[in-house]
């Protein structure tokens, strides 16, 4: 029998897997492998319980911002509602203020006017008996004079008390 190549790779091939088989070299891999695959399959339960954790949270962080938006708002509405208030107030304020300076300013023109008119007779009566008293003195003698002048003057009072009262 004659031995060829193929013959001592067959035998060596053989005797590398009993070496194999005698080291147990394929339990190992598998070994080796299966704790691979639980670890593998340990950080993708620890991964999906991480992404749930996530997710709750996310929902979490969502609500929170979504009831703080709404308390933005109710906020915002709040302080435009109290501006509003707060202007209408101040408008009602300043028109009142202005209406009683105008009540006051015309009660003072009233006033004003009024004494005005007493001093314009005071003075018109002052000018006229003035000048009827030149008049008579310069035009007529004594006694007729003073006749006229104590009746002129006693018709000026009459009409002065019935233009005051």
């Amino acid at each position: 029998m004659t031995m060829d190549a193929t013959f001592w790779v067959t035998i060596s091939f053989l005797i590398f897997l009993g070496i194999l088989a005698y080291f147990k070299i394929p339990q190992k891999i598998r070994e080796t492998l299966e704790q691979n695959i639980l670890k593998i399959k340990n950080q993708i339960n620890e991964a999906e319980k991480l992404k749930e954790d996530a997710k709750n949270i996310l929902t979490e962080h969502e609500k929170k911002i979504s009831n703080s938006k709404k308390e933005v708002r109710e906020m915002i509405n709040k302080a435009s509602e109290e501006a509003e208030k707060n202007v209408i107030r101040v408008n009602k304020e300043f028109h009142n203020l202005m209406e009683n300076r105008k009540k006051n300013a015309e009660e003072r023109i009233r006033q004003l006017k009024n004494q005005a008119e007493k001093d314009i007779k005071n003075a018109s009566v002052k000018i006229a008996l003035e000048s009827v008293e030149k008049l008579i003195k310069n035009s007529m003698d004594k006694s007729k004079l003073d006749k006229i002048y104590t009746s002129s003057i006693e018709e000026t009072k009459l009409a002065l008390k019935k233009k005051s009262s």
